[in-house]
C-alpha cells in the first residue's frame, strides 16, 4: 500500500480542534504518563491521551487521579479518556473537567475488556445495556457541550460473537451528540488475541455520519494506510504499535503526508530515544517532589518496562538486557546504553510483528443477569471504581 493509493483524508475535527494527521494515541494503563506522551508528540502530529481516569475517582477528588491529570503547557488539545458507568456521576465529573478546564476533549471508555472491569458491567460490557450506554453518553455531552467540550467514544465490537452491539452502539452515541466513535475491530472475549476486524470498522463507517476512527493491528504506518483504504475511516488510534517505537508517530505524519520515507534507527539511535524517554519520565516524577533522588528512581523504575520493547528484535545478550530493566538511576542507564552496538541495524523480521499484550481469547465476566435484558438502565451494583489507570 502506497500513499498514492489511499483517499484523500481532511483533518480530524473535535469541536474547534483540527488534529492532522488524523493519529490518536491510545489511552494505555501506566504507559500514556505525561513523559510518554511528550516523547510521542516529538516525533510527529495527532492527539495524545492520558492514562483512563475514573468518573467516581475525579468526582471524589482522589489524589492519585488528580496527580495523573497533568499535561504539558504545549499540549494541544490536552486529550482525557473517563471511565464510568452511572450517568450521574459522569456527568458531575465531566462538569469538574469544564469548570477546572482539565481537558480540551473527553473520550468515553467503553472498550476495557479486563475481569475487574466487565464483571461490574463497565468497559466493553457496558454497551450491551443499551438503554443504560445511550444515558451515559447523553449526559456527559450535556455536561461538556455549554463549554464546547468534544466528547468522544471508544469501543469494541460487542462481548462476543453472538453479543455484537457496535453499529447500534454507533448510532446511539452519534444521536447523543459525541464528535467521533472509535472503533476497536475485536470483541471483548478476543481481548488482545486474532487479528482485528477491520471489515466490521468498514461497517460502523459506512453506517455513522460522524466521524469514525480505526484501531487494532496497526503496528507500522503502512497498516494505517491499509485500513483506511479498507475502511475508509477518517482517523486511525494507536495501542501497543507505538510500543518501543515512539517514532511510528512520524512515520505515520510522513504517510498521511503521502510521503514514503520510513525510520529504521539502528541500535544507537533507539538507545538516544530510551535516554529521552527515561530523561522525559524522570522530569515527569521530580517535578514538584521533596525528594529529587526520590524521583529519579522512580522515574527509572517507571521506564523498566519498556527496556523490552525497545530491544525487540536486536541481538542484545540477556544479561544487559536483565540490567538495563533494573536501572534506579540515569548514571547506570547511560553506562548500560554505552555497552549497546551503535552499529547495529534496524531487525526488519521485526515489523508488522505485535507488541505488548498478546493473550488469549477468554471468557468475559459480567455482572449476574447482564445479558437477560438490553433494556434495564439500571446502574450495576458496584460498579462505579475508584482508582483510575485501568
Amino acid at each position: 500500500m502506497t500513499a498514492s493509493t489511499v483517499p484523500a483524508l481532511r483533518p480530524l475535527t473535535l469541536g474547534q480542534h483540527q488534529v492532522w494527521p488524523p493519529v490518536v494515541l491510545a489511552p494505555m494503563a501506566g504507559i500514556t504518563n505525561i513523559g510518554f506522551r511528550r516523547l510521542c508528540r516529538e516525533q510527529g502530529g495527532g492527539i495524545y491521551v492520558c492514562e483512563m481516569i475514573t468518573t467516581r475517582a475525579l468526582v471524589e477528588r482522589n489524589p492519585k487521579t488528580l496527580r495523573m491529570i497533568a499535561f504539558g503547557d504545549d499540549e494541544k488539545p490536552r486529550s482525557l479518556q473517563l471511565y464510568g458507568t452511572d450517568p450521574e456521576i459522569t456527568a458531575a465529573a465531566v462538569r469538574i473537567v469544564v469548570e477546572r478546564n482539565l481537558a480540551d476533549h473527553i473520550d468515553l471508555n467503553f472498550g476495557c475488556p479486563v475481569p475487574k472491569v466487565t464483571r461490574r458491567g463497565g468497559g466493553a460490557a457496558l454497551p450491551w445495556r443499551r438503554r443504560l450506554f445511550a444515558r451515559l453518553v447523553r449526559a456527559a455531552v450535556a455536561a461538556a457541550s455549554p463549554a464546547g467540550v468534544p466528547v468522544t467514544v471508544k469501543m469494541r465490537k460487542g462481548i462476543d460473537d453472538d453479543h455484537l452491539t457496535y453499529v447500534e452502539a454507533g448510532l446511539a452515541a452519534q444521536e447523543a451528540g459525541v464528535a467521533a466513535v472509535a472503533l476497536h475491530g475485536r470483541t471483548a472475549a478476543q481481548r488482545y488475541s486474532g487479528t482485528a476486524d477491520w471489515d466490521a470498522i468498514a461497517t460502523l463507517k459506512q453506517a455513522l455520519d460522524v466521524p469514525v476512527l480505526g484501531n487494532g493491528d496497526i503496528w507500522e504506518a503502512d497498516d494505517a494506510l491499509r485500513m483506511v483504504a479498507h475502511t475508509g475511516v477518517d482517523g486511525v488510534v494507536i495501542g501497543r504499535g507505538c510500543l518501543g517505537r515512539p517514532w511510528l508517530f512520524a512515520d505515520l505524519e510522513a504517510a498521511f503526508n503521502g510521503r514514503t520515507e520510513r525510520r529504521l534507527p539502528a541500535l544507537g539511535e533507539v538507545a538516544v530515544t530510551m535516554r529521552r524517554h527515561a530523561e522525559l519520565l524522570v522530569d515527569q516524577f521530580t517535578a514538584g517532589a521533596r525528594n529529587p533522588a526520590r524521583g529519579e528512581r522512580d522515574g527509572c523504575t517507571d521506564f523498566r518496562k519498556h527496556v523490552a520493547w525497545y530491544l525487540k528484535g536486536f541481538p542484545v545478550g540477556g544479561e544487559l538486557r536483565r540490567s538495563l530493566a533494573m536501572i534506579e538511576s540515569l548514571a547506570q542507564l547511560d553506562d548500560l546504553l554505552g555497552k549497546l552496538d551503535p552499529a547495529e541495524p534496524f531487525p526488519v523480521t521485526a515489523l508488522g510483528q505485535p507488541r505488548g499484550r498478546t493473550n488469549s481469547p477468554g471468557k468475559v465476566f459480567l455482572p449476574e443477569g447482564w445479558l437477560a435484558s438490553r433494556d434495564d438502565d439500571t446502574v450495576p451494583e458496584g460498579a462505579e471504581m475508584d482508582d483510575s489507570g485501568g
